[in-house]
């Protein structure tokens, strides 16, 4: 009698893979998994898209392995050598700092603290605070979680939402991914799907202590899948606005009480100014109504103005108190930093630097950078880092409402016309930098060199992700859509060396359609397809991502880019792999170096052709393993190493190697596998390429029982 594997632990361990890990080694583990598959049911079995599915799979090897002893110790042993991670809980950065001002709001501390210590008796603790813009949401949520290190001791996690590029800000599975991140797991650790995602989050924080908050959150959707599972885990939902349907303990955050407000003014200002504006307060508590963001801008004015409060006037009637602060500081500031103020706004970036502002409001970079300097003392602009600033979103509004009725329709196109060459240039000359010798990436506008490398050029463009991104729809709506489309192919080395695809999918989405609009069989509307299909496929949305690859092939056979058409083909191929469908994968493949074979002397390509070739070759053999054609695998697989040996990219070295010795495992040929990952750790020990190396690890563990 032997053990047999259970469909149990067969579909949670398809669920591990289907859902696991994103980048190079989470598709290695998948594409390797269906190729056992195969080889165990004797045909070619589609990955399958669903739950049940992977269920239904489960259920068909378990019949087949309980009457095959050599199947069945070979699923048990990959079974074995795939132990579950060890999941660490990083507390990371914890919260922002609290305002130091912090004023009154003991009742909404209370009922805070009554969510926190209440019996958990089956529910979980969840809260939803929530008050219009500027009452002071996010200053109460940091102000209690200040307050409470000691109680959740395994960590306090912060992401807000406030800056995303997007408009409506980031869908559930972008939350997820930010919320990961701050709780320390890699990117490249983190799954690709939403189901993974929240399933690593729910096992993170398994019988943990940990406070999670979401600030600016704006739709229940946003958060719904962070509802905790665990007791001592506590999700604080803060909304800048009105509450929405989450099932939650909702807490109003209310205006504050005019002894509390001068409270405050006095605590920013200090006494002495206030006593000295004191017949100006009774106004100025009017206009103010309590919110805490008007109160603080105008006690900011008082200790810059001897001894005058901001009147927000007339204007301010029937408006937000915001509103109506944003005008009075607006008037109270010199009439040029007024205009940088609002023609910045226009375009509704999520952070600027002096740069960017000098742009968009035609100024030089010195005086933009004295001009947001003079604004940040009145509150109307916020400091971030480096440099950089940020609107609040009601002051956005309000300065972007106002900018055409003070400039002028002309003058604000201008600006944002300005702003967006200016990110253009800044885009183009990082994105170069970072992928100097890729075609997929426009050349740099011109010879200058502001970035000295490839790490330089790659931390550029990470740091203006979200402004490059907002700018793609920008230039859409404003009618630039070449530079819309240029702007999106700058996107490249993030989705492809840094793994950005759900930051980047949006700005692909429209630059694809963009690219449409103008010409649909164009060369560039054939690459933003490719982008778009290759991010799609990175993140397992396979339908779609076969959908654009396609697209991307019919545009650049229609292009006559014989590159192009190879390279869309190429991932065609890809796509197929994943989805463990080998025979089509692998005539994709053909193709492809059939198109690249074509290429001649001259032609765009035609120096990278070896390169190509030899990737291609690595892709036939990985298909032909699936295939159960090991000896045709093994010779493909030795003449890619060959190629990469002489050009000494060690990377790719220890890829092609890792293929091999899984070619040679399935050929029962484990001595030899086993010297190739040997190989292939030597390689890869200096790059830095740990979960390539835990991969190598649970293989030799694999060929070394089997030996």
């Amino acid at each position: 009698m032997f053990e047999i594997v259970t469909v149990g632990a067969l579909t949670a361990f398809f669920t591990a893979v289907g859902n696991g890990a994103a980048g190079e080694m989470g598709k290695q583990a998948l594409v390797s998994t269906g190729a056992l598959v195969r080889r165990t049911l004797g045909r070619e079995t589609p990955a399958p898209a669903s739950p049940v599915g992977w269920e239904t799979l489960a259920r068909e090897l378990h019949a087949r392995l309980s009457r095959d002893q050599q199947q069945n110790d070979e699923w048990a042993q990959l079974l074995r050598s795939m132990p579950e991670p060890a999941l660490l809980l990083h507390p990371g950065a914890g919260l922002p700092p609290a305002t130091r001002n912090f004023t009154d709001r003991q009742q909404v501390l209370k009922q805070l603290t009554r969510e926190a210590v209440r019996s958990a008796a089956g529910r979980p603790r969840v809260a939803l605070l929530h008050g219009p813009p500027g009452i002071g949401t996010t200053a109460v949520g940091l102000y209690w979680g200040a307050g409470q290190l000691a109680r959740y001791s395994d960590g306090q996690f912060y992401v807000d939402l406030r800056d995303a590029a997007a408009e409506n800000g980031p869908g559930s599975s972008a939350v997820l991914l930010r919320l990961l991140l701050k709780m320390g797991v890699e990117r490249d650790r983190v799954p690709p799907t939403e189901a993974g995602r929240e399933e690593l989050y729910r096992r993170l924080t398994a019988g943990r202590r940990a406070l999670v908050v979401i600030d600016h959150a704006s739709s229940v959707a946003q958060v719904r899948n962070l509802i905790p599972a665990t007791p001592e885990v506590f999700l604080l939902v803060i909304a800048s606005g009105p509450a929405f349907a989450l099932e939650a303990e909702r807490i109003a955050v209310p205006r504050l009480k005019d002894r509390d407000a001068v409270k405050m003014l006095r605590k920013v200002a200090g006494p002495e100014k206030v006593a000295l504006a004191k017949p100006q307060l009774p106004a100025l508590l009017g206009h103010c109504a309590g919110n805490a963001f008007a109160l603080k801008a105008a006690a900011m004015s008082l200790l810059s103005q001897e001894e005058s409060l901001p009147d927000p006037g007339d204007g301010a009637l029937g408006r937000s108190p915001v509103h109506g602060m944003a005008q009075a500081l607006c008037r109270g500031l010199g009439p040029e930093t007024a205009r940088l103020c609002r023609l910045t706004a226009v375009a509704g970036w999520p952070a600027f630097d002096a740069d960017l502002a000098g742009a968009a409001a035609d100024v030089a970079l010195e005086e933009a950078d004295r001009m947001l300097a003079e604004a940040a003392a009145t509150e109307l602009v916020e400091p971030l880092h480096d440099g950089r600033y940020r609107f609040r979103p009601e002051v956005r509004r309000l300065l972007a409402d106002a900018a055409v009725p003070e400039h002028g329709i002309a003058e604000c196109v201008a600006a944002v016309s300005r702003a967006l060459d200016h990110l253009l240039d800044r885009a183009l000359h990082a994105a170069h930098a970072a992928l100097p010798h890729s075609w997929r990436v426009e050349p740099a506008p011109t010879d200058d060199r502001p970035y000295r490398d490839e790490a330089a050029g790659m931390a550029a463009l990470r740091a203006e992700t979200a402004n490059v991104i907002r700018a793609v729809s920008v230039a859409h709506e404003y009618g630039h859509r070449g530079t819309a489309l240029k702007l999106a192919r700058a996107l490249w080395p993030l989705q492809l060396k840094a793994g950005y695809w759900d930051e980047v999918l949006p700005a692909l989405r429209i630059a694809a359609r963009c690219a449409d609009e103008q010409e649909a069989d164009s060369a560039a509307a054939a690459a933003l397809h490719f982008q778009l299909g290759h991010c799609l496929g990175e993140l397992r949305r396979w339908e779609e991502a076969d959908r654009e690859a396609h697209l991307a092939v019919a545009g650049e056979r229609a292009a006559g880019h014989l590159r192009g058409e190879a390279s869309s083909v190429e991932l065609l191929g890809l796509l197929s792999l994943s989805r463990w469908r080998y025979g089509a994968a692998y005539e994709r493949f053909v193709e492809a170096e059939h198109l690249y074979r074509r290429i001649s002397s001259g032609q765009d390509g035609a120096e990278d052709l070896p390169r190509a070739l030899a990737l291609a070759e690595r892709h036939q053999g990985r298909a032909l393993r699936g295939l159960e054609r090991s000896e045709e695998s093994r010779i493909r697989l030795e003449r890619a190493l060959d190629f990469f040996v002489e050009r000494g990219e060690a990377y790719n070295q220890g890829r092609v190697l890792t293929d091999l010795a899984e070619t040679l495992h399935d050929a029962g040929d484990d001595a030899a596998a086993l010297a190739r990952i040997a190989e292939a750790e030597r390689l890869l020990v200096p790059e830095g390429a740990t979960p390539h190396l835990e991969y190598l690890a649970r293989l030799r563990q694999r060929c070394e029982a089997a030996e």
